[in-house]
C-alpha cells in the first residue's frame, strides 16, 4: 500500500522535495513472469496524489529472463541484448524522481513477449499447431476468455519482418528460437505480462486525467545509432505521434523546440511513428495525449553499449527538462477542458 502524500508542482517545474522523493522510492508491482518462482512481468512508482500529469513508460527494457526461456535461444548472449532497450528504464528512473511523473517499467523481457504489439500479431508459423481456431482474449482482471470473432491471422508488418509479438528473428542473427513455441506459453505470456501491463497503464493515464483533466504517456525506446545519406550521422532522438494522431500538436512543436534549444538533432515519426502502445492507450481528443520518444543508445550508454556511459548524466538532465516543460502544458490543456468541455477543447 502506498502512503498518500501530497506533490504538488512548483510553478509548473515538476520540483519535488527529499520528502516527496522518498514517497515515490515506493513502487507497486504487478503481473507475473511465467516461468519464474513469482517474478512481477512490471511495477509501478505512481505517488498519490499526482505531482505531474506526466507517465513515463518503459516496456522494453525488462531484464528477467526465466532459465527456460534462455534455453530457447539460439544466440541468448547477443539477442537479448540486441532486443533491449538497454538500460533505458535508469534513464526513466531518474526523469521520474526529478519531475514527479509516474513510472511503469516492464521487466519482462522482449524476447518473451512485445508490449508495443497487439496481442494477434503473432508469426503462427513459429506457434506449435499454427493459428488457433478460437482467437484468445484476455479482460481486465487477466482472466482467459475464448471468442468466435477469430478476426485476422494474417500477421501483421511487424510479425512478418520478424518483430511481431514474439520476436523471431533479427538481422545478422537470424532465426531466434531452437524450436517453436508452445501455444500455451503464448497464452500464459499474455495474461501474465501483457495485458495487465496495458490495463494498468490505462488506469493510471485515467488517474492523471481526474486530477489534471489530461495527462501525457512518454512511451521510452532506445535506438540504434542511425546514419543518414552519405553516412552522415542521423538525428539522436526521434518523436513518435503516429504521424499527428496521438498527441495534441503543440505539445509536439513544444518538444521539438525544446531539443534545437538544446541543439539536439532530432526527428519526427521517421524511422519511429510509435507502435501498439500509443495506438491503443492515445485519445488526444478524451484529454489522453501519447509521444513515443526513441533515443540514441550511444548517447547515454558506454563503447560497448551495455552500461550507463559518460553521456548518461546529461541525457538525464535534457529529459527532466524535457519533462517539466510538457508538464506544464498538459495541465494547461487540462484547465482549458474543464472549463470549456472536451469537445469544445478538441476543436
Amino acid at each position: 500500500m502506498i502512503e498518500e502524500i501530497s506533490i504538488e508542482m512548483d510553478e509548473g517545474n515538476g520540483v519535488v522535495s527529499d520528502s516527496q522523493r522518498k514517497a515515490w522510492s515506493q513502487r507497486e508491482t504487478g503481473g507475473h513472469i511465467p516461468g519464474t518462482l513469482g517474478a512481477s512481468a512490471f511495477y509501478l512508482r505512481a505517488p498519490q496524489p499526482s505531482a505531474i500529469p506526466v507517465l513515463v513508460a518503459v516496456p522494453h527494457a525488462g531484464r528477467a529472463y526465466p532459465g527456460s526461456l534462455l534455453e530457447r535461444m539460439r544466440h541468448p548472449a547477443f539477442a537479448a541484448l540486441r532486443l533491449e532497450d538497454r538500460k533505458i528504464d535508469l534513464l526513466a528512473e531518474e526523469m521520474a524522481r526529478q519531475t514527479g511523473a509516474a513510472l511503469l517499467v516492464a521487466q519482462a523481457p522482449r524476447a518473451m513477449i512485445d508490449l508495443n504489439r497487439a496481442v494477434d500479431d503473432v508469426d503462427w508459423d513459429m506457434i506449435g499447431g499454427g493459428a488457433p481456431a478460437h482467437r484468445l482474449n484476455t479482460v481486465g482482471d487477466g482472466a482467459s476468455t475464448r471468442s468466435d470473432e477469430v478476426g485476422s491471422y494474417t500477421p501483421g508488418m511487424r510479425a512478418r519482418s520478424g518483430l511481431g509479438l514474439i520476436p523471431r528473428r533479427l538481422p545478422g542473427l537470424g532465426e531466434l528460437w531452437k524450436r517453436r513455441h508452445d501455444p500455451l506459453d503464448l497464452a500464459a505470456r499474455i495474461a501474465g505480462i501483457h495485458e495487465p501491463y496495458h490495463v494498468r497503464l490505462a488506469a493510471t493515464l485515467a488517474s492523471l486525467r481526474e486530477r489534471w483533466g489530461a495527462a501525457l504517456l512518454i512511451d521510452l525506446h532506445s535506438m540504434p545509432p542511425l546514419t543518414l545519406r552519405g553516412g552522415q550521422p542521423g538525428p539522436e532522438l526521434v518523436v513518435g505521434d503516429r504521424f499527428g494522431t496521438t498527441c495534441h500538436g503543440g505539445l509536439v512543436a513544444s518538444a521539438f523546440a525544446y531539443f534545437a534549444e538544446h541543439r539536439r538533432g532530432t526527428a519526427h515519426n521517421r524511422p519511429y511513428a510509435g507502435g501498439y502502445v500509443l495506438e491503443r492507450h492515445a485519445a488526444p481528443r478524451s484529454g489522453l495525449h501519447a509521444l513515443q520518444l526513441e533515443i540514441d543508445r550511444s548517447i547515454y550508454l558506454d563503447s560497448r553499449l551495455l552500461e550507463p556511459g559518460d553521456g548518461f548524466a546529461a541525457m538525464a538532465e535534457l529529459m527532466v527538462g524535457l519533462v517539466r516543460r510538457l508538464a506544464s502544458e498538459v495541465a494547461a490543456l487540462g484547465q482549458v477542458a474543464v472549463a470549456t468541455g472536451w469537445a469544445e477543447a478538441a476543436e
